[in-house]
């Protein structure tokens, strides 16, 4: 299970941004978070850029997916339904929920989601 955000296990650097102008901002070897935005995505896929998505729907996550996004993230119930779909498809891409504490890896390893994010690191 793929774990981002805890103060026990080691996590890469996380960079949030809303717009493409703030890519030019963010530290090396950054992942770049973002609420789930065409123009930005499109960006990063054409210069290959390592990104996590913050979506809202199934089909932003289809896309995500297909645009080698590397970690499709999004609220636990949609989380849940993600993952059907990422299975049933092979994604490449990770999906991650949301959650508030450790409490809560226990839903989310029953339900078999690949990992977690803490809610405070993409705010």
């Amino acid at each position: 299970m793929i774990i981002i955000g805890d103060k026990l296990v080691p996590f890469e650097k996380i960079q949030y941004i809303q717009y493409v102008e703030n890519i030019k901002e963010t530290k090396a070897n950054s992942t770049i978070i973002f609420n789930y935005d065409e123009e930005v995505l499109k960006y990063c896929y054409e210069n290959e850029i390592s990104l996590a998505v913050i979506v809202t729907s199934i089909k932003e996550a289809i896309y995500c997916n297909s645009l080698n996004v590397k970690y499709i993230i999004s609220e636990k119930e949609l989380a849940k339904q993600i993952q059907k779909i990422a299975d049933n498809y092979m994604y490449d891409s990770k999906n991650l929920a949301i959650i508030d504490s450790n409490e809560e890896f226990e839903d989310i390893v029953k339900n078999e989601i690949d990992g977690v994010i803490y809610r405070d690191l993409i705010q």
